[in-house]
């Protein structure tokens, strides 16, 4: 008897069995991701109707329309990761109209519409099978991008979906507040400062409510759980997809994902790092995750030859154009970052065009009309010309690079000399060349449009991050929106061609050698000499051999493992949090959600968040997150009235007092000195109809106490 390997068995397989299989390392994952949610405390119940929502009324029609609008793609997995990019825009646009009109339900009709229109009309129905040019996703590349979802899950795991609420990620209270918001009230202000504008991008909390009034599920559990890792797996497989159309193969849309996932900018040192923005953002910012989930497939379209060819309109794809307008209209309000680095993308395309075409190309030119003008709606409508602290500051991130590493700290940093800061501008995009350096590689490819476009876009998000700055940093995100791109292009200019391991090891050698060396003098000249040394040794490289361009990338890329391998490591160490939350918290807030209306009022006393700070830390929005109601006055960190008056490097924006003295006085004269008179004054002059504090058994002389639990206690103001 003969043994058979198990190739031999694979190719005796039924070839109808092999369509099959693609799809086990997507269930092995779905599988995991189960496990660990009913591990971490979610429900089978909201686990199975999270599910069934999700690809039934989001993915399904998602995916009909587009294979049925562009054509579809190479795959089945390209059709449902697009597809529920898709079905998230179109879900967004048809709640806010929904909900406005007062019956938010209606938000499943465009979904059933699909469904049927699909089910029911013969030239429709071939949508459900797909294209007759599908290409199965190899075995290999199926499982290498589940082992990136796995290691995603892994993280999420360790750091949010076993972390107790109360000690979770600082913002996650304040994502709650606005899902709270959004689920009951279209257009919406910011929660925890009643009738304060909101100046932000908030598509994404209108998906959470959408799914929240049709699933009945809690928007806790959809916040710090089940909602962010759909839209994190989907864009893993748009980046491969990216990489497979521009790089001609599946194995440059796999390293196109470990690029812009796994390879990150080597370290300057101990616990300061010249950021390449690593993709880790997917639960902390909800906004970065949703929106660069949604423009994933604009690039697809655009790069994929289905609504341009050089600069001309391609013969029957206008119903890629609608495709193309429906994600960018969700974009408007999805993340701010993403419609100007599309729109500087295609005026390189348009200039590059024009530079070696001689005229002007219009199908391109049109697309960068159209982006302009979802860009302007964006700001005149959804940000109402808010900027969110968003100013045009020079350095600003190499400025606070320089506090931390020489310890100068504001308003002494804002005075620091422009030429350190241009040499640490010069190290910083070095750092970028370690990751991205690739590009080099392109040669003429540079000239076609879909690389012009990725590099275009490219280059704008590592300008924004140099000349753009923040209170908090937020410039950072630009970087992180052209992370995929850049790491496509990076990819696709060495795809194809042989890249010396040896020089690969020679880097990760000089950056050990570096680590390791001590280097006499201050801290700053100990950062930026390892950096010189490989700019030597890379060098040495080219004057050795001509055309050795491919070997110094090599080399480059290598220098940034080491410090990549050790982040990744450490990205996987659960972190130690204490509990800023006190227990009692969420029951107070949901009695009171449960016994008040919408349209009511919440006054209370906690502002700061319980740490050591100076001043007031007011980031505290789990009032308004845990009672889905807006509040007079409880964290202002985020309003745009706040971060409008911080000015980097002197005031920085967790100091800048609350932007109404009076209110706020009134508001914790309430609470601090009950009076009648007080008491009275927050019903009469600011609508107040309930107070929530702790324990203040003077207040029960002026209001009726409705609610008291161990640490909290709600408060009724009755009518005189």
């Amino acid at each position: 008897m003969t043994f058979a390997p198990p190739a031999a068995w694979l190719a005796r397989w039924p070839a109808s069995s092999g369509r099959w299989l693609g799809w086990v390392p997507a269930g092995v994952v779905c599988a995991g991701a189960v496990a660990v949610f009913l591990w971490c405390g979610v429900s089978a119940r909201d686990l199975a109707v999270f599910a069934a929502y999700l690809g039934a009324g989001v993915a399904l029609p998602g995916t009909l329309l587009w294979r049925a609008l562009t054509g579809g793609g190479r795959s089945v997995a390209e059709d449902v990761a697009a597809g529920l990019a898709l079905g998230y825009a179109v879900e967004v646009l048809a709640y806010l109209p929904a909900k406005a009109a007062g019956a938010p339900l209606l938000v499943l009709v465009p979904s059933a519409g699909v469904l049927c229109a699909f089910t029911c009309v013969p030239r429709l129905r071939r949508h459900w099978r797909g294209g007759a040019t599908r290409e199965r996703v190899p075995a290999w590349c199926a499982w290498a991008l589940a082992g990136v979802v796995a290691y995603l899950i892994a993280w999420s795991t360790l750091n949010l979906y076993r972390v107790p609420v109360s000690a979770a990620y600082v913002d996650l209270p304040y994502h709650l507040a606005l899902v709270g918001e959004v689920k009951h009230h279209v257009p919406p202000t910011l929660p925890s400062v009643l009738g304060e504008r909101l100046s932000y991008h908030w598509f994404v909390y209108a998906e959470l409510a959408a799914t929240s009034w049709v699933t009945g599920i809690e928007p806790v559990t959809l916040v710090y759980r089940l909602a962010t890792l759909p839209m994190t797996a989907a864009l893993v497989v748009l980046v491969a997809v990216l990489g497979r159309q521009l790089g001609g193969s599946w194995g440059a849309g796999v390293a196109a994902v470990g690029v812009a996932y796994f390879l990150l900018g080597p370290v300057l040192q101990e616990g300061v790092v010249f950021t390449t923005r690593p993709m880790f953002t997917a639960w902390a910012s909800p906004t970065q995750t949703f929106g660069a989930l949604l423009f994933a497939p604009v690039v697809l379209l655009l790069t994929g030859g289905r609504l341009v060819t050089g600069g001309r309109l391609v013969t029957g794809g206008r119903r890629c154009w609608l495709a193309l307008v429906v994600l960018m209209l969700a974009l408007t309000g999805a993340k701010a970052t993403f419609l100007p680095l599309l729109l500087a993308g295609l005026l390189v395309v348009v200039a590059v065009r024009w530079a070696v075409e001689r005229r002007v190309p219009g199908a391109w030119l049109g697309a960068a009309g159209l982006t302009l003008a979802c860009l302007l709606v964006a700001q005149l409508v959804v940000f109402g010309r808010g900027s969110q602290g968003t100013t045009i500051a020079p350095f600003a991130t190499m400025r606070g690079l320089w506090g931390l590493v020489t310890g100068v700290a504001a308003p002494e940093l804002a005075a620091v000399p422009v030429t350190p800061l241009l040499v640490l501008t010069a190290v910083h995009l070095f750092c970028l060349l370690c990751v991205w350096g690739g590009v080099a590689a392109l040669g003429r490819r540079a000239l076609e449009p879909s690389m012009s476009l990725l590099l275009g876009t490219g280059a704008a998000g590592v300008g924004a991050a140099v000349v753009l700055g923040h209170p908090s940093d937020s410039q950072l995100y630009f970087l992180e929106s052209v992370r995929p791109y850049l790491s496509v292009a990076a990819v696709c200019g060495v795809a194809g061609r042989r890249v010396p391991g040896a020089m690969v090891a020679a880097g990760a050698g000089v950056a050990l050698l570096a680590a390791w060396v001590e280097v006499p003098g201050d801290a700053a000249v100990r950062a930026v000499v390892p950096y010189l040394v490989l700019v030597v040794v890379a060098a040495g490289v080219l004057l050795w051999r001509r055309g050795a361009v491919l070997a110094v990338v090599a080399l480059l890329a290598g220098y940034a493992v080491p410090a990549s391998a050790r982040e990744l490591v450490l990205r996987v160490v659960p972190e130690g949090r204490e509990a800023e939350i006190p227990a009692g918290a969420l029951s107070a807030g949901r009695w009171l959600r449960a016994h008040s209306s919408p349209g009511d009022v919440v006054a209370t006393d906690l502002h700061c968040r319980p740490v050591e700070a100076p001043g007031c830390d007011s980031r505290h929005y789990w009032v308004s997150g845990f009672t889905e109601r807006r509040v007079l006055v409880e964290g202002w960190a985020y309003a745009e009235s706040t971060l409008s008056r911080a000015k980097l490097f002197v005031l920085p924006y967790l100091e800048v007092p609350f932007a109404d003295p009076v209110r706020l006085a009134a508001n914790d004269a309430a609470f601090r000195t009950p009076t009648a008179e007080n008491v009275r004054r927050l019903a009469e002059d600011y609508g107040v109809k309930w107070l929530f504090t702790g324990m203040n058994p003077e207040l029960g002389k002026y209001a009726r106490l409705r609610f008291r639990n161990s640490s909290f206690s709600v408060y009724r103001l009755t009518a005189r």
